[in-house]
């Protein structure tokens, strides 16, 4: 047993000082994981790693004991926390009080830059919910891929499935995220 698994299960227990330990052992690999996601994110994303990875964190281990049954387990659900995090972040973004759909452009570049807004980011929440009430598996893959920014390997070892079916998921995922997304325009 790991001892990240070892101290989930601690925490699972009530071990208050388990959730101390945790947060070095995988602190790096979260923050690794949210720095490659954000890299993706269009410019002007006021969000930055280390915040990410705390307001995850916080979420994961908060004032109700969580029941993580392995490692891959923890980081899925650290996969669904990000998820959540960032599209709470552009619903906040796209708000009329927070400026809606008025786009920031730095003072310095001229040229407006190309970037996803806000309300795409909603709508591709909403398709990858409709794709995890079809299939849950599918759904989880497209989160550590596109949340946390995993590897179809490491979403597959996670997932605990093989890299062959992780590549047809991540095939017909694909496929049904960009049909419901061009549904929705």
């Amino acid at each position: 047993m790991s001892d990240v698994t070892r101290i989930l299960n601690a925490v699972e227990r009530g071990d208050t000082k388990a959730t101390d330990e945790l947060l070095p052992l995988v602190y790096d690999e979260l923050h690794l994981l949210a720095a490659q996601k954000l890299a993706h994110e269009p410019p002007g994303q006021t969000l930055q790693a280390t915040a990410l990875v705390h307001e995850a964190y916080l979420r994961l281990v908060g004032d109700t004991p969580q029941n993580w049954n392995s490692r891959g387990h923890f980081f899925a659900a650290a996969a669904e926390a990000m998820r959540r995090i960032l599209v709470e972040n552009a619903r906040r973004k796209s708000s009329a009080r927070h400026g809606g759909d008025r786009e920031r452009v730095p003072l310095e570049v001229g040229d407006i830059e190309v970037a996803m807004p806000a309300e795409r980011i909603v709508a591709l929440n909403e398709a990858l919910d409709a794709l995890e009430r079809e299939d849950r598996e599918v759904a989880q893959l497209v989160k550590l891929r596109y949340f946390v920014g995993l590897t179809l390997e490491q979403a597959a070892d996670v997932l605990q499935i093989s890299a062959r079916t992780a590549y047809r998921h991540w095939a017909y995922a694909r496929a049904r995220l960009h049909e419901e997304l061009t549904d929705n325009r």
